[in-house]
């Protein structure tokens, strides 16, 4: 079979028993809607209690100095009212929501058409079968630059991928995944959290030296080689541990929904020929998108003379580096709105399953109708979301871990590894990378800063622990996206389920991640990044 897999391991191995344990224990929990909804609860009555307390703790941010970090009641007067005002507001603004159903109405006219089956076919039959699962892994690590795209496109596809294949669905979402969110902060190219961490960290940096600045590509050369690193360890843990544990894969264990897996027969003449039409209507939009990127993009000068260029630059002539392209970034969405819908739709006028705007409309609804579990599951997760972050519950929680690790009192670089585990524990709790740097940077970066290492190591250090347990926490953004993709493959799909099968790259990637961070950083004295130093010295 092609990317085959070895013989699964003896059931007794500790490995199996470790993560049958793990999945047994996770699905006796309750339905994840259910779930969402209790641990929205339980925040409600925790804040109650906390606030009851008066549980408090310093503000570690800049020009905050003696303010205090409280915990905000939901059952007080302020909070029963934002509660009752806010429950749609939490839903309608809930970022994710929006971003997946519209990038979905394009994705299902695409599907519909038979677009991405083709496209699917024929890039299986032609790449060598052995290169799969590295590619499905490489493909969710750099998506990353494109915002939400490797979470609405790449996770999914994958499922289609390893089911045409054969192979366990689960197999392909894993892999996917794991490259997506656990490889979060690895990429080749500077993504829109680079200028953000930096931003963060120059701020907490200037505590101790005001003159200090932080550039965004602090961490590009490290993060460039950790996306082969991710790689590399999450093919390793889908060949050796995911695929042989999840087995021959059962159709019966589907959702009734659930088209049967693609023919991978070759692709016909006409199909060739929709293909190629396809694919020059996205040449012809890709024009478009320099047009209008501008000068955001090397090489769009040439264009300068066409109506309508540059308007996704930032009209502030001051912006630079990212800022620069800041709405272009911000249309992501958008553009993979348009770049599935058109060329879908030509696909599917060549090849006649689609004909006129009907057809359009029917894949679209066909699209929406898949997810409405998701929905329902979006909608108890953003309130749990919400009302995690009204209570400052999640503040409080990462300046008591910080102030945990200041107690540990290092001073040599094996401070990194309690730093980073925090990270990973704060990570669990609080889904947003600023947020949980925001919190955490003022206290970490001028501590270490003064036992001599740089603000970049430290951020580089950060960024490891902020990724790598991203695949097994419901906090997560678009853990219930994928948790409802994937019960498409598994109808009784639960927590304890999508957490066994993502644990073992949690742990690998944990421990092979940072590892390689000493070995970057403190047996070769590499860079991480364009002039970042590696260690710091106070001024005098």
């Amino acid at each position: 079979m092609p990317d085959s897999s070895p013989e699964p391991k003896p059931k007794s191995s500790f490995i199996a028993r470790f993560l049958t344990f793990v999945e047994w224990l996770g699905n006796l929990l309750p339905h994840p809607v259910t779930l969402f909804a209790l641990f929205a609860l339980a925040i409600v009555i925790i804040s109650a209690i906390t606030a009851a307390l008066g549980v408090a703790v310093e503000d570690p941010r800049p020009g905050a100095e003696g303010a205090m970090i409280t915990t905000n009641s939901l059952l007080a007067p302020d909070g029963i009212r934002w509660l009752f005002q806010n429950i749609v507001p939490n839903f309608a603004g809930f970022v994710p929501l929006g971003t997946v159903l519209v990038a979905l109405l394009g994705v299902g006219v695409a599907e519909k058409s038979g677009l991405l089956t083709a496209v699917i076919r024929g890039l299986i039959l032609a790449a060598p079968p052995q290169m799969v699962t590295l590619v499905v892994v490489f493909a969710g690590v750099v998506s990353n630059t494109a915002s939400e795209m490797g979470y609405v496109v790449i996770i999914p596809l994958a499922m289609v991928i390893f089911h045409s294949l054969g192979r366990h669905p689960l197999a392909g979402m894993a892999a996917a995944f794991a490259g997506v969110s656990g490889g979060y902060s690895a990429n080749i190219l500077i993504g829109t959290v680079d200028p953000l961490l930096a931003g963060i960290t120059e701020e907490a940096a200037q505590l101790i030296d005001p003159a200090y600045e932080v550039s965004p590509i602090a961490n590009w050369y490290f993060m460039i080689a950790s996306t082969f690193l991710v790689t590399l360890v999450c093919w390793f843990i889908t060949a050796k541990i995911i695929e042989p544990r999840l087995g021959k894969y059962d159709e019966s264990e589907a959702d009734e929904s659930l088209e049967p897996p693609a023919d991978m027969t070759p692709l016909t003449r006409l199909e060739k020929k929709g293909i190629l039409y396809a694919l020059t209507s996205v040449l012809l939009l890709t024009f478009a998108l320099i047009v209008l990127a501008g000068p955001s993009i090397p090489g769009a000068a040439l264009f300068e003379s066409i109506p309508g260029w540059g308007v996704l630059q930032n009209p502030d002539p001051t912006a630079e580096g990212p800022n620069a392209f800041r709405p272009l970034l911000r249309s992501v969405v958008t553009f993979i709105f348009i770049f599935f819908v058109i060329p879908g739709f030509i696909y599917g006028k060549v090849v006649g399953t689609m004909k006129n705007d009907k057809d359009i409309i029917h894949a679209m609804d066909g699209a929406m109708r898949s997810m409405g579990l998701y929905i329902v599951l979006v909608f108890f997760a953003a309130q749990f979301v919400a009302f995690f972050n009204y209570t400052n519950l999640g503040q409080v929680l990462a300046v008591v871990g910080a102030d945990a690790l200041v107690a540990l009192n290092l001073d040599n670089p094996i401070v990194f590894i309690p730093f980073i585990f925090m990270c990973c524990f704060v990570n669990l709790m609080l889904g947003s990378a600023s947020a949980q740097w925001a919190a955490t940077a003022p206290i970490f970066v001028p501590m270490l800063m003064t036992i001599g290492y740089s603000p970049e190591v430290i951020q580089a250090a950060y960024r490891i622990g902020d990724s790598t347990t991203n695949t097994v926490t419901p906090m997560m953004s678009y853990f219930g996206l994928i948790l409802a993709v994937a019960a498409r493959y598994k109808k009784d799909i639960g927590i304890g389920t999508m957490i066994a099968t993502m644990l073992p790259y949690c742990i690998a990637m944990i421990i092979c991640w940072i590892a390689f961070f000493y070995l970057w950083v403190f047996a070769l004295g590499l860079p991480v990044g364009p002039g970042s130093p590696t260690t710091y010295t106070l001024p005098t």
